[in-house]
This record gives structure tokens, sequence and C-alpha cells, in this order.
């Protein structure tokens, strides 16, 4: 028989055992607490210019894209709450990128035409334009039917082509096109072709800004009223939309005129009400 002692040693023994047993089980690890999944980048939506339109769009000497059109689209995305990022994409091929995907708007001096509104939307306009001819000042060139015999030089598919094909014939060997407006006024400072044909708003700063080339600019009553705006994928609603509010927003607060003088001295005496016809850049 086991003793009262000796049982009651058994039993601590025993009690111990199991404490000891009980201190080393491992207790399991609690789980993580769940976090909230990350919120997606907001999108940037990529816009196609052709930087070699000052005062419209240029490259300043950092390489970075500035003027109008840049400061324009910046203030309506602010409005508009959306983030822009431009990208230099040259004029021949620029609205393939935009069917393409590779640009989700283009903006730069783009005249709204009815042409071009049967491949892509447009904004409202938010610039109102004009050609205008640059001869040297000693041209006896009065309006725009004088050119018909001369040298011409246009940026290639802009409405300043347009309009002199029209005049002098598609395949007339006396226009010349060149890549950029500022290489054909290069050429008209050199004598290689007798004037150019452009946007009223490039060929005036690059008259006043170019004053050794003793340009002189004419005008004509002949030309039709044209209006830039800001082009998008046929069909993208939901962003033309944006772009329409943000551009209302900036015209109805002050913004847009100080933008327009910041690139034109004064802001604009008033804005068309209707877009051109028919085909500016």
């Amino acid at each position: 028989m086991i003793s009262t002692r000796r049982f009651l040693q058994f039993a601590g023994l025993a009690a111990a055992t199991v404490m000891l047993a009980a201190c080393g089980k491992k207790e399991p690890a609690p789980a993580p607490a769940a976090t909230a999944p990350a919120p997606a980048p907001a999108k940037v939506y990529v816009v196609g210019t052709d930087a070699a339109y000052a005062p419209f769009e240029s490259q300043n000497e950092k390489g970075e894209i500035v003027g109008f059109d840049i400061d324009v689209v910046q203030a309506i995305a602010a409005k508009a709450g959306i983030q822009v990022k431009f990208v230099n994409t040259p004029w021949e091929g620029i609205f393939n990128t935009l069917q393409q995907g590779d640009r989700d708007m283009i903006v730069s001096a783009v005249t709204i035409t009815d042409e071009r509104k049967q491949t892509m939307d447009f904004s409202d306009p938010y610039f109102d334009a004009a050609q205008l001819i640059a001869v040297k000042d000693t041209s006896k060139v009065t309006k725009f039917a004088d050119l018909k015999k001369l040298k011409v030089g246009v940026q290639t598919g802009t409405t300043g082509d347009e309009a002199v094909s029209k005049l002098m014939g598609k395949t007339s060997t006396s226009i010349k096109r060149f890549e950029s407006t500022p290489l054909a006024l290069k050429e008209l400072e050199s004598g290689g072709v007798d004037a150019v044909v452009a946007d009223n708003g490039v060929i005036a700063h690059y008259v006043a800004n170019n004053p050794g080339g003793k340009f002189k600019t004419v005008s004509d009553k002949e030309f039709v009223p044209e209006q830039y705006g800001i082009a998008v994928k046929k069909g993208n609603a939901e962003l033309l939309g944006k772009l329409n509010q943000g551009l209302a927003a900036i015209k109805a607060d002050g913004t847009y005129n100080q933008i327009y003088a910041k690139y034109f001295g004064a802001p604009p005496a008033a804005a068309a009400s209707a877009p051109a016809p028919a085909a500016s850049k």
C-alpha cells in the first residue's frame, strides 16, 4: 500500500508535470490584421503635341514643353481633377497616335474641321484663328491671290497647306512643304520661297521675334475663320466631358484670359460662337 506521504509526493509530481507541459505548449500566432488594398494610381492622360509651333507649343532651353496650349490644358486638367503628361509628337502621324491609343488627346493648335470630325471628337473651341501670309518687307504681295505665281512654303498637312493647294493645285511644284512652320519661315528668310502661309498666331509670333528676317504680314478676307479644339478618340465622351467642364471653368473665372494675355499681350476681344465650316494647322 502506498502511504499517504508517498501518495502526496506522487500527486505533487504529476501536477507539476502537467503544469510544465501546459507552459511549454505553443499557442497559435494571432492572424495578421487585414489591410485595405492600396488605391489604384490615378490615370495620367497622355497628351500629344508637336512642340515646334510657338507660341502654342515649343520646347524651352531645358527641353520642357511650354506654350499657350500647354498652359490651357494644364489649367483645364486642374479644374477637371485629372492628371496630364505632354509628349512631343511629330505633326505628321500625330492623329494616328490618337487612333492607336498611344495618346489620349491631342493639343497642337488643331483646327476643328468637318473632315477631322469624321475620325475624332473635339472639345469646345478654345482659340480663334485665321491664316496669315508672311513675305519679305519688299514684297508686292497684297492679297492671297497674288501668291498664285510665286513659290509658297507651308507646313505639311495643315490648313495652310489646304488653302494654298486650293489656290495653286495640290500637285503644284510651286508649293514647298515643310515639317514645321518655323522651317518654312527660315526658307523665306533665305529666299528659297516667296511667301509662307500659316496660322496667324504662329506667323505673328515669329515675325515679332525675328526682326532680322525683315518680314511683313498680309491678311486676306478670303481666309476662312478657324477655331482650335482639343482632339480625343472618337466616342470618348467621358474624357470630352471632363475637358469641356474644365474649359468652361477657366473661362468663367478669368484663368483663360490671363493665359491668353500672357502670350498675346491682351485678353481676347470676344470668342467666336461657331466652329469653322471647313478646313491652321
